[in-house]
């Protein structure tokens, strides 16, 4: 295929995700299917142009002055692409299977359009719906962080400390280039380019369980519960087991942590995950019906994590995609199951023990507002200050990434380039 059938190949994919409210990768797989002379190297082209028409949705929209599928594609190889209007001419020929040559419109617009005086939520690539919460999260800075999390996201990796060092994983992997994360003591990151990103999966250092896939965020977040050897720890929502993990090798198998999940079915990777990594002190407590899987840890965990279920609006970088299909709804649903999950959680924390409440949100709704709600209904429990959270996990630079809007942590692509997560660890009184 060539580049411009690339192009008109990625309109289709738009225009069945504009007709069809679904993840971008079941479009894809669907047109591949439909499609089976694509190649590889062409199905991951196409899926790079619509990730890319995804993530400057709204800009490219605006440039063109419509939503349609091809005006969003147009607007994006200007915007995303950096094409110039020559270049997107060239690959809108109308020639063989080119989309049909540019309007002297479409031409206009992409010679002309500016997006300086356009609104926040367009310079940063967001929903409309979202710009108030955007502004009452970041200020003036809401289209920077907008477009920071429209970006391209880098590869990073986690050192499993269990069974190697950094410096051996930076050895083994030397030939994907990967370099030392900033802030997490490790983590290994690989820049993203445009094409392709490298099959790690396939990496033995991957499968020897050497290194894990884990953004750097979620990295630090794990690192800020400061787990120690010997504890006794509760993962709440322990999902495939990522951060599950990253506290077993933090406890050098020692100790114990119990993983549990409301949906046993999320759980079900966890299993072979902790083979491969070889973490031995995890016991997964799956749900049993109505039965309390874990009533004999009621006042006994050291720590309880809880790895919130929220809105994603933090990891928009790796799934552009999905800030289109979130919906008011969608955020009202997790406001409730997270205060259901900090009321759950307190049950569990034993005096003087911690509670850490960690989402890959950037809404203060999903954030500092929960903490504070649970604080003022939980008068036992108490906030250290960002600086005394970052100095016990060792890693006192991330004080600077103090929450402005109350306690924890606030990491984002514009101030950390990591994801966009949210952390605060919670105290209980000794009794």
């Amino acid at each position: 295929m060539t580049p411009a059938a690339h192009v008109s190949a990625a309109i289709e994919v738009l225009d069945d995700l504009a007709k069809r409210r679904r993840p971008a990768a079941e479009a894809l797989k669907d047109w591949g299917l439909s499609h089976r002379f694509a190649g590889s190297k062409d199905r991951a082209a196409i899926a790079g142009l619509v990730f890319d028409a995804l993530r400057k949705r709204a800009s490219a929209s605006f440039v063109m002055g419509s939503e349609a599928p091809r005006a969003q594609m147009l607007g994006a190889l200007r915007e995303a692409r950096g094409l110039s209007v020559e270049a997107i001419a060239a690959l809108c020929s109308g020639a063989g299977h080119a989309p049909a040559p540019l309007s002297d419109d479409e031409r206009h617009r992409l010679e002309t359009a500016a997006l300086a005086a356009a609104p926040d939520y367009v310079r940063g690539d967001y929903p409309e719906w979202l710009a108030a919460r955007f502004d009452a999260a970041f200020g003036a800075g809401a289209a920077d962080e907008g477009a920071a999390l429209a970006a391209r996201a880098p590869v990073d990796l986690r050192v499993n400390i269990l069974k190697c060092s950094r410096e051996q994983a930076l050895e083994k992997l030397a030939h994907l280039s990967p370099a030392p994360t900033p802030f997490s003591p490790i983590g290994l990151r690989i820049e993203a380019g445009q094409g392709r990103g490298p099959a790690l999966t396939g990496e033995t250092a991957y499968v020897k369980g050497l290194v894990e896939l884990q953004d750097e965020a979620s990295q630090l977040a794990a690192l800020l519960c400061a787990a120690s050897p010997g504890e006794q720890v509760l993962d709440l929502c322990a999902g495939g087991g990522g951060k599950t993990l990253a506290l077993a090798a933090q406890m050098h198998n020692r100790g114990q942590i119990y993983a549990h999940d409301s949906d046993g079915r999320r759980l079900m990777p966890i299993h072979e995950r902790l083979e491969r990594a070889g973490a031995r002190n995890v016991q997964v407590r799956a749900p049993r019906g109505k039965a309390d899987v874990l009533a004999d840890l009621e006042a006994r965990c050291d720590l309880v994590a809880i790895d919130a279920p929220c809105t994603g609006t933090g990891a928009w970088r790796r799934h552009p995609d999905a800030k289109w299909r979130l919906a008011p709804g969608a955020l009202d649903l997790r406001l409730k199951d997270q205060r259901e999950l900090l009321a759950k959680a307190a049950r569990f924390v034993k005096p003087g023990g911690r509670l850490a409440y960690v989402t890959c949100s950037a809404l203060r709704e999903e954030n500092e507002d929960q903490v504070a709600a649970f604080l003022a209904a939980n008068p036992d429990f108490a906030p250290p200050s960002a600086a005394e959270m970052a100095q016990a996990a060792g890693l006192p630079e991330l004080a600077r990434f103090a929450s402005p809007h109350g306690a924890g942590i606030r990491l984002s692509p514009a101030t950390s380039g990591t994801d966009g997560f949210y952390v605060c660890v919670i105290r209980r009184a000794d009794r």
